[in-house]
């Protein structure tokens, strides 16, 4: 694992820098702008190496096209809150609109558009950085890190912490697009979906997969046209998810502490973005579970993504 340095510099000359992760078969490259996964590479069934996630060559492309987020540490809220607004203990916290009528990811500049500080640690690399109270309109100082590791089997494994001095929500994830070879096949430990209205926010209705094209909990083709928050299972023993690609071989499990898991595969780009997550609009649904911070909590998350073939 190293830091290998200065790999760019962003439209006003900030410097970002690229850190390396290898263990196992695999190989991670972090980039401190965005927190963003900008490669990940493992074998596949015949031992030919790849990168399995979409991005770019240089922090120059990421900035200049962040409406994918293309590998990004997603926050202070992952995913969408209704109006762009939500009320917290009796206040109520208006956000930027970017996504639609809806405040998207973060805002019009989360977390996926900051340089993160950036340090060493046993097996990998430790971001962190301070999000100022208001920022994007989100009450309370929120001290943030995440963490990522590579297991002695090549997991890539991402742990997020945070603390406020003010109520606050947090959500965070990572927005990497998997690309293992195409003809992606997709199960979920997932019995439940939370459907949505017309601009993409839960209706408040959980409903079973089942009889619908939701349904993943057997082995099936992902498609396109996908962009709905999965219940996870809580009495799962298994993985998350398992995404595989006949045509390679390589499978990608995941493994989180989340309670919703985000499918989103888009016509374009040719990926499928897996984002471990609190549900959409939480903020906004009571019965949702809770994604509130208070002064003396810790929010803790891990997500870990397994590589293999067969």
């Amino acid at each position: 694992m190293a830091d290998v340095g200065v790999c760019g510099r962003l439209a006003d000359g900030t410097a970002v820098h690229r850190w390396v992760l290898e263990r196992g078969g695999t190989r991670v490259a972090v980039l401190t702008y965005g927190g963003i996964v900008q490669s990940v590479e493992v074998p596949d069934r015949d031992g030919a190496v790849a990168n399995v996630v979409l991005g770019y060559g240089s922090p120059g492309g990421y900035e200049a096209d962040p409406g994918p987020y293309f590998g990004a540490l997603v926050g202070r809220y992952a995913n969408r809150i209704a109006g762009g607004a939500f009320t917290l203990d009796g206040r109520v916290h208006r956000l930027a609109r970017n996504g639609g009528p809806n405040c998207l990811h973060g805002g019009e500049r989360g977390f996926d558009k900051r340089v993160w500080d950036a340090e060493a640690v046993d097996g990998g690399v430790r971001l962190s950085r301070v999000s100022p109270d208001g920022e994007e309109g989100f009450p309370g100082r929120l001290e943030v890190s995440a963490t990522y590791t590579l297991d002695a089997d090549g997991a890539l494994r991402i742990a997020y912490r945070a603390v406020t001095d003010a109520p606050t929500v947090v959500a965070l994830t990572n927005h990497s697009y998997w690309n293992l070879g195409g003809g992606h096949e997709l199960r979920l430990a997932a019995g439940h979906f939370t459907p949505l209205d017309g601009s993409a926010i839960p209706t408040g209705e959980v409903a079973s997969v089942a009889g619908t094209r939701f349904d993943f909990r057997t082995p099936r083709p992902v498609g396109t046209g996908l962009d709905h928050n999965f219940v996870l299972d809580g009495d799962r023993d298994g993985p998350a998810a398992e995404l595989y690609s006949p045509r390679s071989g390589r499978l990608l499990t995941v493994r989180t502490t989340e309670p919703g898991l985000q499918v989103y595969a888009p016509e374009h780009p040719d990926g499928v973005a897996l984002e471990t997550q609190a549900f959409p609009d939480s903020p906004n649904r009571p019965r949702f579970p809770s994604t509130v911070l208070r002064p003396g909590e810790v929010y803790a998350s891990e997500t870990v993504y397994a590589f293999g073939c067969r």
